[in-house]
């Protein structure tokens, strides 16, 4: 999650009060549209008066009404926000807000001259706090904005917090739209419960979409749109062999420095790249080459800007009033109300849109850490303690239970992941064994320890092996992911590669064996953009990434051996089959620490599945080197990240490995292997 501090957004049309037509681009036509986005005749009309400019107009029923306060309603975007709609033969948008101390409320925008007056939403009777009506004639494309009083008087002009489209920035009004769109995914969404099954391979690319790539490397205005994202994205992932894409936030916001993690649209794709029928193209086109999608969700901060959630209605409407709890002091945002039913209906509603709208195939719930615990980056004084004493935020751990629940009810095939860096118990365990429900969890501890070994220069590793091997002490309290992400790249950490130590071809070995390492550690497997060819410079969101180094051997090498790693996973069941359980690993040898030999066999369902892995953490290279192992007696070398195909020696490979019985009863076998320097070996 980053620090950055955000710049205040620019003014919006709105406040401009411009009276000039936008022009929206005509949308491109589908062959099919999806069921409940299509314009309907709605019989439930309360009352019209088609002598106004707003029609008194309502799709709500008194369920409904009660399930969203009671925060149990997760179906909004079907209510509330703009939608196309048809009323006494009228085609035209209905409008539904909710601004429970809002005097006044209308619909302003191009259409209207950006008049406050002339377009006002009803108010309903039921103290719900919704505010709707339907304005007959009102085209698809029409950029809008509410015009609320609020409390003591107070007049603004705030984006739709259920729009599915909003300007691009530093414009900042909601957009009416369709979200019509010719999925072309059935095969995909049939078989996609084996694909994200936690006993299936798990090799996630995370994605920046802005930075992967740009027409311009040096404009930071500069941004492919969704097709061009789609032609070059789409075809690079599937030939390095990742399973899964996560895109960093794409939720729409206002601060491109905030890396998405500000969000002001928690339903709409940002429209940096384009509309949402050019995301759910990229979503469709992964799909069709058999990559799963998991997006970046962020429901615990939003932003301060003008347009946004914050004090929507002259009041704390989406956050806490108390700022103990309603202030977030590491990323200077505010903190969602978890108490508040309608909120929790909200987020929980943003959760299901993306999985039900846009068909993701799992979220990554950000800085769960931050919901928990009440004290989060706050010393004495700047917290007060839960009703029981303690420190957890008892409504949000309410909300991320209930949030998980419903998730995996209504789609059973998909996974939520925590970012979440305590010791908090059970994360990723079921609610009704007292878990938070979360699929998986990202294994912070696993990051930091595994890049302090790999920072040592190798002389002193035999002084910190336990720091190596920590990880398996506590691996199965959790379902884990490891995450060599992009927090670990920015912010003068260094890229990957000059983490590394040595010269460079040492540097360039050290990675090679890390991320074998990686690969064959269970769990599932995150790596950030350009990590997987040796970015020279750390992360930039404003530029793109280094993609000229790949003229140079050594850099286009370890991609190759990155691929070739994620193909080892998909190939290998022992890699991933029992991720999760404690019989899908063993440690073989931990006791050559002075020479810097670590051997562990992972276990796949059938025996003869088994794979052995070698790692030699030295520049020194071993011959002969002896090993016992139970079990079968003949092994052949399947992966060795010292090949030369990878920029390594080639000299240190396994054509024939010789195997003699030590112990027939217990059928051991001691099996003579030569070891590459800073060099990986798997045998099977």
């Amino acid at each position: 999650m980053p620090a950055p501090k955000k710049t205040a957004a620019k003014k919006s049309t709105a406040d401009k009060n411009k009276t000039e037509k936008k022009q929206i681009p005509a949308p491109k036509k589908n062959k099919k549209v999806s069921a409940d986005t299509t314009i309907k005749k709605y019989e439930d009309i309360h009352f019209v008066d088609s002598t106004k400019t707003v029609w008194n107009y309502s799709l709500f029923t008194d369920e409904d009404i009660s399930n969203f306060q009671q925060g149990t309603h997760y179906n909004l975007y079907k209510l509330f926000g703009s939608r196309p709609a048809r009323v006494l033969d009228t085609d035209g948008y209905y409008f539904a807000v909710w601004a429970p101390n809002a005097t006044f409320i209308s619909v302003k925008g191009n259409f209207n001259d950006w008049n406050n007056d002339s377009h006002p939403l009803y108010v309903r009777l039921d103290n719900s706090g919704i505010w709707e009506g339907f304005i007959p004639n009102m085209k698809k494309g029409e950029v809008y904005k509410y015009h609320i009083h609020g409390y003591k008087g107070h007049k603004q002009d705030k984006g739709d917090p259920f729009a599915w489209f909003w300007e691009k920035r530093p414009d900042t009004a909601s957009i009416t739209w369709h979200l019509d769109f010719a999925w072309n995914d059935d095969a995909w969404m049939k078989r996609r419960k084996k694909h994200n099954a936690l006993d299936a391979p798990w090799s996630v690319y995370e994605v920046h979409l802005a930075s992967w790539m740009r027409p311009d490397k040096n404009d930071e205005e500069s941004y492919n749109t969704y097709d061009q994202i789609t032609e070059r994205l789409v075809p690079y992932v599937k030939e390095m062999g990742f399973t899964h894409v996560e895109f960093m936030p794409v939720m729409e916001h206002p601060f491109d420095g905030s890396w998405g993690y500000q969000g002001a649209g928690y339903f709409a794709p940002t429209s940096r790249f384009g509309d949402p029928q050019g995301f759910m193209h990229l979503v469709d086109a992964l799909h069709n080459e058999g990559i799963g999608v998991v997006l970046d969700w962020v429901p615990s901060h939003f932003p301060y800007d003008a347009h946004g959630l914050f004090m929507f209605d002259g009041t704390h409407t989406y956050e806490y009033a108390d700022m103990r709890k309603g202030f977030h002091p590491d990323w200077n945002s505010y903190i969602f109300n978890y108490k508040r039913g309608e909120v929790k209906s909200f987020l929980i509603s943003s959760a299901r849109y993306w999985f039900d709208k846009y068909h993701a195939d799992g979220i990554r719930v950000d800085a769960v850490s931050s919901m928990l615990k009440l004290n989060y980056s706050r010393t004495t004084g700047q917290w007060e303690p839960n009703e029981y004493g303690g420190d957890g935020n008892l409504e949000a751990i309410a909300f991320i239970k209930d949030l998980n629940e419903t998730i995996y009810r209504d789609f059973p095939d998909v996974q939520t992941i925590a970012e979440e860096a305590t010791d908090w118990p059970g994360v990723s365990k079921p609610t009704f064994e007292g878990g938070l429900g979360f699929g998986m969890k990202w294994m912070m501890g696993w990051m930091h320890d595994t890049l302090d070994y790999f920072k040592f220069d190798p002389v002193f590793r035999k002084f910190h092996q336990d720091k190596f091997s920590f990880s398996m002490m506590y691996f199965y309290d959790e379902n884990f992911m490891l995450p060599l992400s992009h927090d670990e790249i920015v912010h003068g950490k260094s890229p990957m590669l000059y983490k590394m130590p040595g010269d460079e071809w040492q540097k360039f070995a050290n990675l090679r064996l890390l991320y074998s390492y990686m690969f064959t550690h269970p769990g599932g497997k995150l790596l950030f953009m350009g990590d997987e060819f040796g970015q020279t410079s750390e992360w930039n969101y404003k530029s793109e990434l280094d993609w000229f180094l790949l003229q140079y051997d050594a850099h286009r090498m370890l991609k190759d051996c990155v691929a070739d790693l994620n193909k080892l996973l998909r190939d290998e069941p022992a890699l991933y089959e029992n991720q999760f359980n404690i019989y899908g690993f063993e440690w073989i040898d931990l006791n050559h620490r002075d020479e810097g030999i670590i051997v562990y066999r992972r276990k796949g369902k059938k025996p003869a599945d088994d794979v052995l892995v070698i790692l030699n953490v030295t520049p020194v290279v071993y011959h002969d080197w002896k090993i016992q192992v139970s079990g079968k007696e003949q092994w052949k070398e399947i992966f060795n990240s010292d090949e030369k195909k990878y920029w390594g020696s080639g000299d240190v490979l396994n054509p024939d490995i010789r195997s003699e019985m030590v112990d027939k009863k217990g059928r051991v076998f001691e099996i003579n292997i030569h070891l590459p320097p800073l060099g990986a070996v798997v045998l099977k």
